[in-house]
């Protein structure tokens, strides 16, 4: 059985920093597609940033030069490195694989403070 398990959330002030990890058991990252999404109250769940399996990156225009999307084959993990972060950066943070279906972690909250 395939399970994403997002970490690493939490409360920081603006221009702060945060780390999240994303770990998968009953199958391995290495040959699929991840990403990262997040659903802000009220508003639609949108994507942060993609990484292929060859290692290709994709981001939204409004992280772009901020966050990095990571991956760590030999830990079966993908990370999403935030910095200089916004309070429109509120949400809560999914972890998101492709493989012979979709997948999705249960979330993790990060909220930003002015």
């Amino acid at each position: 059985q395939v399970q994403l398990v997002e970490s690493g959330g939490g409360l920081v002030q603006a221009g702060g920093s945060l780390r999240l990890s994303c770990a998968a058991s009953g199958t391995a990252t290495s040959s699929h597609v991840m990403a990262w999404y997040r659903q802000a109250p009220g508003k639609q769940r949108e994507l942060v940033a993609r990484i292929s399996s060859g290692g290709g990156t994709n981001y939204a225009n409004s992280v772009k030069g901020r966050f990095t999307i990571s991956r760590d084959n030999g830990k079966n993990s993908v990370h999403l490195q935030m910095n200089s972060l916004k309070p429109e950066d509120t949400a809560v943070y999914y972890c998101w694989m492709l493989s012979t279906a979709v997948y999705w972690g249960q979330g993790t909250q990060v909220t930003v403070s002015s």
